[in-house]
């Protein structure tokens, strides 16, 4: 179920809103002042927020302009006035839509419905990253990075790689010659060697202690696994 935030001061005609929208379907809540309106707008999420224009506390520019500077929610803003400016305005902040009072609560419900319709096909359609997260390590694995606690680690191609084969196959022993065979992606008739080198590299950017790893462990002579 889509969840709406109303930001209107008018008790009347917020209820209404609500009436309506709960009627098709979503779940609505309803802020009389700007700046609880825009802390509960920041702070949790919705499908779609309902702005009226002339708040007390803080107005429906300021809340728009910054709830678009964090969130891609559809916004929809509601006012008395009827100048192009104000209009132009709101949309140049970030505005999806603007609707004029008074208006017919089914125009309401019908502008919520294509918004929050288009914005899911719209992020139905961008590919999400696929990350492995573990213990204060993340593998962004479409982007190629990988951050411990929080801070950006650089590394190679073949560390990169390395990490993320390992770190995809948790629990799992490996051999040197069969991580060689993987990454190096030719048999392993190469120097084995450069295994070892590059998992002590690996620990040295997300190991806390090298010589107790909490996430390569070394399998005496049989190879690595990646602990979880």
């Amino acid at each position: 179920m889509s969840k709406i935030l109303i930001v209107e001061d008018e008790e009347s005609i917020a209820e209404l809103e609500k009436d309506y929208l709960e009627l098709s379907g979503f779940e609505v809540e309803i802020e009389s002042q700007g700046d609880t309106g825009l802390a509960r707008a920041l702070e949790e999420d919705f499908d779609l927020f309902i702005l009226d224009l002339m708040l007390p506390g803080v107005d429906g520019f300021e809340i728009c302009k910054k709830i678009r500077a964090k969130k891609d929610t559809p916004i929809l803003m509601v006012s008395a006035k009827k100048d192009d400016i104000d209009k132009i305005h709101g949309l140049g902040l970030g505005a999806d839509d603007y609707i004029t009072k008074p208006f017919s609560p089914s125009e309401l419900v019908a502008r919520v419905k294509a918004h929050i319709s288009r914005y899911e096909r719209l992020i139905g359609n961008v590919q999400k990253n696929e990350i492995i997260e573990i213990r204060g390590l993340k593998i962004d694995k479409t982007a190629r990075r990988v951050f411990v606690n929080g801070e950006e680690k650089a590394f190679t191609t073949k560390e990169f790689d390395l990490l993320t084969f390992l770190a995809s196959n948790p629990n799992r022993v490996f051999t040197k010659e069969e991580l060689f065979s993987n990454i190096w992606d030719m048999e392993s008739i190469g120097d084995i060697a450069t295994v070892t080198v590059h998992i002590k590299k690996i620990r040295e950017k997300i190991e806390m202690d090298t010589s107790k790893p909490q996430y390569i462990e070394t399998i005496w002579g049989v190879g690595y696994r990646f602990k979880i």
